[in-house]
């Protein structure tokens, strides 16, 4: 079957479009960042915090979050995948020349104008960090938009930490700050050891000058945004990403709804103030 039949074969009609593999990085045991390169027609412009629906031919479709700079306009798209399930370890298995089909952008998108003339905070756990990065290399290309850019990066272990190269240049170049820990240590391990919401707690922050962009576990999102209220940052002005089980990107299937919300159409960012109430329910 050809690429353009395969491609009017996905479901809910919307436009697919094929993509070729064009760069691999590993980045753990089980996650990799694909480099997309559009074969006939590029998808439209994306915003930081944006997914696609991700389509492994003969195997199945997915949503992920886009981990590339939205500033690039050259077409280019980059993932990152967490081999998880069938279609994701489909994906994570692709190489480089293999095609990929691409639908999107969907959902809303990091707030980041919120943030000009402040700071700006992005609190990043696991692989929550694929869908800040977008965010983090935004801020990085309107640098002077910003007081400071702080990034607070957590991982299960030193060798689970994503983007490493990033994390070793975004701060050497003197434009960001960063904090890292992990919550369990390695031998030759000289970061933090703990929960991401620890360093985010020893932040100086000023109320009403600050914006603050969440992504990872609910539970991490929680505990993060309970420390930013604690030091008297606005419900409003905290963003958090409540990627759960999005499967058609559209909002037709309801498998991403969390109470009213469709995430995969309201969301899957949101204020917190908005999720506050959401994330306290028990199961839902």
């Amino acid at each position: 079957m050809s690429v353009e039949t395969q491609a009017r074969a996905v479901p809910y009609g919307d436009t697919m479009l094929p993509y070729r593999v064009v760069g691999r990085t590993v980045q753990t045991s089980d996650t990799v960042t694909l480099r997309l390169e559009p074969i006939h027609q590029a998808a439209q412009r994306f915003r930081a915090g944006q997914f696609m629906m991700l389509y492994s031919f003969g195997v199945g479709e997915i949503a992920i979050s886009i981990s590339g700079n939205p500033a690039a306009g050259d077409g280019i798209l980059e993932h990152t995948i967490r081999a998880v399930g069938a279609v994701s370890a489909a994906l994570h298995d692709t190489d480089i020349g293999g095609l990929v089909g691409v639908r999107g952008p969907f959902g809303t998108g990091w707030d980041l104008a919120s943030a000009a003339g402040g700071d700006l905070v992005i609190v990043g756990g696991g692989v929550g960090l694929a869908p800040l990065r977008s965010a983090v290399l935004a801020a990085l290309a309107a640098r002077a938009d910003y007081r400071r850019i702080v990034l607070v990066s957590g991982a299960r272990t030193p060798a689970d930490m994503l983007f490493r190269h990033d994390q070793e240049l975004w701060p050497a170049a003197g434009a960001i700050e960063l904090h890292q820990t992990v919550d369990h240590p390695a031998p030759g391990w000289r970061g933090r050891v703990g929960f991401v919401s620890e360093p985010l707690a020893h932040l100086s922050l000023e109320p009403g000058r600050t914006t603050a962009l969440l992504c990872g576990p609910e539970p991490m999102l929680r505990l993060c945004a309970q420390a930013l209220l604690r030091k008297g940052i606005p419900a409003g002005d905290i963003q958090v990403s409540l990627e759960r089980n999005m499967q058609c990107g559209v909002g037709r299937c309801g498998h991403c709804q969390l109470g009213t919300l469709l995430l995969c159409r309201d969301g899957p960012i949101v204020d917190y103030s908005v999720a506050e109430p959401l994330l306290a329910v028990r199961e839902l």
